[in-house]
């Protein structure tokens, strides 16, 4: 093997070699034989090495008490902030007002006014006000805990996931939108009288969702009352350039200043943003 080609493979075994911690004496369980001369057995040399240190790192955690080692702790960690996106969406209030102020954009007929940033940011700061109770309770029960060492992580998970799912019964509850449970139930093949159904008895797999959908039901209901005057402002500008005679005068055109108008008479912001907020069932809110 000439230089150009081996040049790169020592480079690699070096990298590797240098971030690997060094061995204490009496730590040193795996002899690593390794012929400098020659890359291919210096990198064998380094994959045993790290193989003998992982395997050092897990007996270490089953024997501090069953915490999970460190690969599989990052492991997880890196799930969770690759599923946290989906979490927010889904498992808080997020969806509904995201919903209801996109609806609303549409009804006054502003296509990109206010923009989609806004109208997102606003949303996501209007979450984390009613969800701030949950969070809150979350932080308590599963993350300081788990920082402090008295839990595992699977520990912490199960704790964590409590508030969420009452938050989330809670909200079904105050919709009325037990079906969509019983209809995941049913597709899965567990049959439950409404009756004898009980919170324990609904996964996170069920749960989530039968509560999107209990929340797209609960947003296009909000929608709905918002369209109505907008759609009377359109009727009522319609019919008057028809019997005008303007024809060619697209309707929208004109209706525009006027559902601004009234919108902001109305304080519509406020109406809106109030109606969210107390569209949901949080503890100790109103």
């Amino acid at each position: 093997m000439n230089a150009a080609r081996a040049l790169p493979l020592m480079l690699t075994a070096a990298v590797v070699l240098l971030a690997a911690p060094p061995l204490r004496a009496d730590d040193a369980k795996t002899e690593v034989v390794t012929d400098l001369a020659n890359p291919f057995g210096v990198v064998r040399g380094a994959s045993t090495l790290l193989d003998s240190m992982r395997a050092e790192e897990d007996a270490e955690g089953l024997e501090a008490g069953g915490s999970m080692p460190a690969t599989m702790s990052i492991l997880l960690l890196l799930t969770i902030l690759s599923v946290a996106p989906a979490l927010l969406v889904l498992c808080t209030s997020f969806t509904r007002i995201v919903v209801v102020l996109a609806l609303l954009r549409q009804a006054i007929g502003t296509q990109s006014l206010p923009p989609g940033q806004v109208l997102t940011g606003l949303a996501l700061f209007m979450t984390l006000m009613i969800m701030g109770p949950t969070f809150k309770q979350i932080n308590d029960t599963a993350i300081t805990p788990l920082q402090d060492g008295t839990i595992n992580e699977i520990q912490a998970w199960n704790a964590a996931k409590q508030p969420l799912r009452a938050f989330m019964f809670r909200q079904i509850d105050y919709a009325d939108n037990w079906s969509n449970v019983h209809m995941i139930l049913d597709y899965r093949g567990i049959h439950k009288a409404p009756e004898e159904l009980r919170y324990g008895d609904v996964d996170m797999l069920t749960l989530i969702p039968a509560y999107v959908l209990s929340e797209l039901k609960v947003a296009f209901l909000i929608g709905f009352r918002i369209y109505l005057p907008f759609l009377i402002i359109d009727m009522v500008v319609a019919g008057v350039l028809i019997s005008m005679g303007m024809l060619m005068l697209p309707p929208v055109l004109i209706s525009l200043p006027f559902k601004l108008l009234m919108f902001v008479l109305v304080d519509g912001w406020h109406l809106v943003a109030g109606n969210l907020l107390a569209s949901f069932s949080v503890p100790g809110a109103g």
